[in-house]
C-alpha cells in the first residue's frame, strides 16, 4: 500500500505540473497580442470556448504543433505551395516564407477560433484570393500579407480585424468602400506599394475611427493624405514626394506621437504646423528645409540632417520660455546640413534637458563635406540622469554614422 500511495502523489504532482504549464503560458507575451483581449489558455476545468484538446494535438502533417502551444500551427520555411488543412482549434497559423500562390477557401471551411493569419513572404495575388475567404473569420484579430504580388486592397475583411499588414506588395488603387466595415483596426501598414495622390481621393481612412496607426512609407504621395481620423497617434510618410504640409493640416490630428516625414521633397514649414501637444518624435530628415521652425514643447527627439539649413535659428523653434512647462527636447540631429559654427548656447535655456546634439559632418558649399570642431555635443549629465540614460542605451563612448542609421529605422515592428 505504501508503494501505491507514493504513485498516487507522484502521480499528482506531475498532473499539476503539467496543468500549471498551460495554465501559465500568455500568448501576449510571446507574439505581441492586443493588450485589452484576454488570451485563451489551455485550462480543462475552465468552460471557455476553446474546446478541450486530446493528445496529441491534431495537426496538418505539412506542419509542425508543438504540444506546449496546442492553439498555434507552425507552417512556416517548408517551401509549401498550397494551404494545408487546418485543424478547428487553431487559432494562430504561421505559413510565412513559403511559395504560396493561392488562398482558397477550403482549408478555412471549419476554422472557428482563428484569432491570427500570416502569410507573409509568399506569392500571393489578389484575383488569387477566394472571394469572402478571410470575411468569414469573425475572430480575426491580425492578417499578415506583406511581402506578397497583391495588386489590390484584399477585401472584404471581417470586422474583427484590428491589424492589417499590407506592406510590401503592388497596391495601387484604394477603392471607396475597402476599408468599410472594419471599426476595429487600430493598425494598418501600407508601406512599399505604388499608391499615389489619386489612391486617396475616396478618403478611404476617415471611417477608420479606431486608427492609431499608418503607414505609408514608400509610396508614391505628393500631398499629405486626407481626412485621417482625429484617432491616430503614429504616422509614418517616409520617401514619397511630398513637398507640402497644409497650415491646419494636423488641426484634427491632436493625438500624434510620432510623425515620420524623412526623404521628401519639403522646403518650408509654416509656423504652427507642429503645434502638437502629445508629439514626442518628429522625423524631418533628408529634405530641402531651409530654416528651422517651432516645435511643441512635448517634442523629445527632432531629426532634421540632410537638409539645407545654414543657421539654427533657436527662437523660431522656442519663442518663449515657460519655466512651468519646460521644453522637453533631448536629443538634436543635424548633421548633412549647411552649418559653420555649432548652436547658439541659448539652446539650453530654451532646452534644458537636452543631452545631445548630433553635429556629424556638414556639406556647406564646397564639394565635400566639412566637420564641425564638435562633431557631437553630450550635456554633462547628473548621476540620476546618467543612470537613466545607460537603461535606456542612450550613451556610448562612440557615435557613428551607422548608430544613427538604426535610429532611423522605421516604426519597428510596427507599433
Amino acid at each position: 500500500m505504501g508503494i501505491l500511495s507514493h504513485l498516487s502523489i507522484i502521480h499528482l504532482l506531475w498532473a499539476a505540473m503539467v496543468f500549471c504549464q498551460y495554465e501559465d503560458y500568455d500568448f501576449e507575451d510571446e507574439y505581441g497580442d492586443e493588450p485589452n483581449q484576454h488570451p485563451y489558455y489551455f485550462n480543462p476545468n475552465t468552460q471557455a470556448e476553446v474546446p478541450h484538446f486530446p493528445f496529441p494535438v491534431e495537426c496538418a502533417r505539412e506542419c509542425f504543433c508543438p504540444s506546449a502551444f496546442p492553439l498555434s500551427m507552425y507552417c512556416d520555411h517548408r517551401k509549401l505551395k498550397t494551404i494545408p488543412n487546418i485543424p478547428s482549434h487553431v487559432q494562430q497559423l504561421y505559413l510565412q516564407h513559403n511559395d504560396i500562390e493561392a488562398v482558397p477557401a477550403g482549408p478555412f471551411t471549419n476554422v472557428t477560433f482563428l484569432r491570427e493569419i500570416n502569410l507573409s513572404h509568399n506569392k500571393i495575388k489578389f484575383h488569387m484570393i477566394d472571394h469572402g475567404v478571410f470575411a468569414k473569420l469573425s475572430n480575426l484579430v491580425q492578417l499578415h500579407l506583406q511581402h506578397n504580388q497583391l495588386e489590390e486592397f484584399p477585401s472584404p475583411l471581417p470586422s474583427s480585424l484590428e491589424r492589417l499588414l499590407l506592406g510590401f506588395n503592388r497596391i495601387s488603387q484604394l477603392p471607396g468602400n475597402a476599408l468599410e466595415g472594419l471599426p476595429n483596426v487600430t493598425m494598418l501598414d501600407l508601406c512599399n506599394n505604388f499608391l499615389d495622390d489619386s489612391a486617396l481621393k475616396g478618403k478611404p481612412f476617415s471611417n477608420l475611427k479606431n486608427l492609431m496607426q499608418l503607414n505609408l512609407c514608400n509610396n508614391k504621395l505628393q500631398t499629405m493624405p486626407p481626412d485621417l481620423p482625429s484617432s491616430l497617434m503614429y504616422l509614418s510618410l517616409e520617401n514619397n514626394s511630398i513637398s507640402y504640409i497644409p497650415e491646419n493640416y494636423f488641426n484634427r490630428l491632436p493625438k500624434i506621437i510620432a510623425l515620420r516625414m524623412s526623404q521628401n521633397n519639403l522646403q518650408n514649414i509654416p509656423r504652427n504646423t507642429f503645434n502638437l501637444p502629445n508629439l514626442v518624435e518628429l522625423n524631418l530628415g533628408h529634405n530641402k528645409l531651409k530654416q528651422v521652425f517651432y516645435i511643441p514643447r512635448s517634442l523629445q527627439h527632432l531629426y532634421i540632417e540632410g537638409n539645407d539649413i545654414e543657421n539654427i535659428n533657436i527662437t523660431l523653434m522656442c519663442p518663449s520660455i515657460d519655466l512651468m512647462n519646460i521644453n522637453q527636447l533631448t536629443y538634436l540631429r543635424v548633421d548633412q546640413n549647411k552649418l559653420t559654427v555649432p548652436i547658439s548656447t541659448y539652446a539650453f535655456f530654451c532646452f534644458p534637458h537636452i543631452r545631445t546634439i548630433y553635429y556629424g559632418e556638414q556639406n556647406g558649399n564646397l564639394s565635400k563635406a566639412t566637420q564641425l570642431r564638435t562633431a557631437v555635443f553630450r550635456r554633462f549629465l547628473t548621476p540620476e540622469e546618467y543612470d537613466e540614460a545607460e537603461e535606456n542605451h542612450e550613451t556610448h563612448d562612440h557615435e557613428t554614422e551607422e548608430d544613427h542609421e538604426t535610429e532611423d529605422s522605421y516604426f519597428h515592428p510596427y507599433f
